[in-house]
């Protein structure tokens, strides 16, 4: 089938959802019988409700590149630093493999706040982006660079939130 025409989107901002968005059209593509490859930046956390669903779900990939524990944006771990490398890596490889017609870089954006993967190495994957993928990055404080660069970019904003009143993540909601 393929896309005609990819473009770029983004999910970014400090409410809830931009995964789940991702996800969301990962599941519409893949109905529509189109190809789609997942790349999880900075999440190691094993058995995530997603990663257990997508490894059934026929035209999905998902890989994650991270440890179990938060990243320290302040100070972060060398160890976060060579994953999030190695995932910045392997989104070069799957793009220039020019199989998938959908990617997702999830949290790439909070890797890029980080500093466990630079600007540059984001707009190289951005210039290597063929005409046909359509190429999804999420997570919050999206670079104003990554934004220009954007053809859909969604903010999306906290208002309210369960975490505010001592309900912590739960498993098959947040994870």
């Amino acid at each position: 089938m393929g896309l005609g025409q990819g473009l770029i989107q983004v999910y970014t901002g400090d409410g809830k959802g931009k995964t789940t968005a991702a996800l969301g059209l990962a599941l519409r593509a893949a109905g529509q019988g189109l190809q789609v490859y997942i790349v999880q930046f900075m999440k190691g956390r094993p058995g995530v409700g997603e990663q257990r669903a997508l490894q059934h779900q026929p035209n999905i990939t998902l890989v994650a590149f991270g440890r179990p524990q938060f990243v320290n944006c302040d100070n972060p771990d060398p160890e976060d630093i060579r994953l999030a490398q190695e995932a910045m890596q392997h989104c070069l490889d799957i793009l220039s493999l020019q199989r998938y017609d959908v990617i997702i870089l999830d949290e790439v954006n909070v890797a890029l706040h980080c500093g466990v993967i630079s600007l540059d190495q984001v707009v190289a994957l951005l210039d290597a982006k063929p005409p046909h993928v359509e190429l999804v990055l999420t997570g919050r404080d999206a670079h104003p660079k990554i934004i220009e660069r954007a053809h859909l970019v969604t903010e999306m904003r906290a208002i309210k939130h369960p975490y505010e009143h001592g309900v912590a993540s739960r498993q098959g909601i947040e994870y």
